[in-house]
Order: C-alpha cells, then sequence, then structure tokens
C-alpha cells in the first residue's frame, strides 16, 4: 500500500487530529528504536522506526491515546 493510503488511514484512525497522530508516532517510534517487537511484518533493518510505527496505527494494532474508540 502506498504510504499516502497509510497516513490517511491513520489520520483517520486520530480522528483527523494531526497532532494526536504525530504524537503516537512519535512515541511508538521511539519505543521500536529501544528495542520493541513491530506488531506488524516489516523489518525494522529495511523501513524507518516511523513507517512501521505509522503502519500499525493505521492498521488499528497501536491505540492513540486520547482518542476514544466508537
Amino acid at each position: 500500500m502506498r504510504l499516502e493510503k497509510v497516513a490517511a488511514l491513520a489520520l483517520e484512525k486520530a480522528n483527523f487530529n494531526r497532532y494526536l497522530l504525530s504524537s503516537a508516532v512519535s512515541k511508538r517510534a521511539n519505543e521500536l528504536a529501544d528495542g520493541a517487537e513491530p506488531k506488524v511484518e516489516m523489518d525494522p533493518k529495511k523501513y524507518k522506526y516511523a513507517d512501521i510505527a505509522i503502519v500499525e496505527i493505521a492498521q488499528g494494532l497501536i491505540k492513540i491515546e486520547g482518542i476514544e474508540n466508537s
């Protein structure tokens, strides 16, 4: 899937709040950099941590704080 589509899905998961999405991607990317295992099948040696984080959010594998799931 193209990055634009992934970003659009992730933004939708964040209720179109770019600040919350940015904060969540940053937090998850730091966790991945500190050794957390990705929740998707993406090699951290091949992809940037932020790319992995945004895919995880787009797929609904990471919950964003401050967003109520309906």
